[in-house]
Parts: structure tokens; C-alpha cells; sequence
């Protein structure tokens, strides 16, 4: 596996799930075909083509910030004799990786065309202050105890 040197430098501290990501996207399936379009500036839609499948043949789920859609069409009817089949309706998993504050809004299957709404929170400054604690350790180089005496 090749390493990525951005994801090796000190200044970089916990973004390791970053990498990992960025392989699994280059691993991407092109089945079902998809468009990403944003709405505005808080709402983006992800419509998926699944021409032959029910709603009931589809999931929607989110799985530590990764929107997961899967498609698995039961076959319960009789095998026709197609002479040609150009409708794929295999069995797929699509996966996007979501950013922290994009919520999963909704989801609609509509003419063979599922979308799924995705919402961007404003997120709200926090700003925290860390305490400090004293070192016992004074200037002096010498410890002193409660009392204010070297010890």
C-alpha cells in the first residue's frame, strides 16, 4: 500500500480516517450511475438511477457519517425470455462519505429515481477555555509545598 506523505507529517494528528477514505473512493463501483446537485447552500440531493427496483428493495442508511444505499430486487417473478436486457437490476451498494453537520434529510423513489436530501447545519462557535494547573515547580528551580516553604 502506498502512503501518502500529507497524512505523515506531525501537524496532522488525527486525520487517519481521512486516508482511509480517500482509498476507499478510488475503489468506487460506477453502477448505479448518480448526480450530485446542490440546491443551495444548505441542501445538496443525491438522485441515483434504479430503474426496476420497488422502494421495498432499497435501503438508505447512515453508518458513522457514510450515507449507505443498497439495492437488492427480489425475484419472485417468473425468469423471462428477454431478447436483449439492457435494465440492470443487480444487487449494489453505493457509499458517500458525509462531512461533520450534513444530515440525512429524506428519501423519495420517483419514476425509477431515488434521491435522497442531504441538509447542511450551521454549526455553532464554541469557545472553550482550558484551565491551567499550576506546576509545583517554582522559578527558583525549588518545590515549595502549601505552606510556602522549600522542601
Amino acid at each position: 500500500m502506498n502512503r501518502n506523505l500529507a497524512f505523515d507529517n506531525p501537524f496532522m494528528l488525527g486525520f487517519e480516517h481521512l486516508e482511509r477514505l480517500i482509498e476507499r473512493a478510488g475503489k468506487a463501483d460506477a453502477y448505479p450511475p448518480y448526480n450530485i446537485a446542490q440546491e443551495d447552500e444548505n441542501h445538496l440531493r443525491i438522485t441515483l438511477a434504479v430503474a426496476g427496483f420497488a422502494s421495498a428493495d432499497l435501503s438508505v442508511t447512515v453508518e458513522a457519517n457514510q450515507l449507505v444505499v443498497r439495492g437488492k430486487r427480489n425475484e419472485t417473478t417468473m425468469e423471462k425470455n428477454f431478447l436483449h436486457k439492457g435494465i440492470a437490476t443487480r444487487q449494489f451498494q453505493r457509499s458517500f462519505v458525509l462531512a461533520e453537520g450534513i444530515e440525512v434529510k429524506d428519501a423519495t423513489l420517483n419514476h425509477g429515481l431515488l434521491s435522497v436530501t442531504l441538509e447542511r447545519t450551521r454549526p455553532t462557535n464554541v469557545v472553550r477555555t482550558i484551565p491551567i494547573r499550576s506546576d509545583p515547580v517554582q522559578p527558583d528551580g525549588a518545590i515549595h509545598n502549601n505552606n510556602n516553604k522549600k522542601v
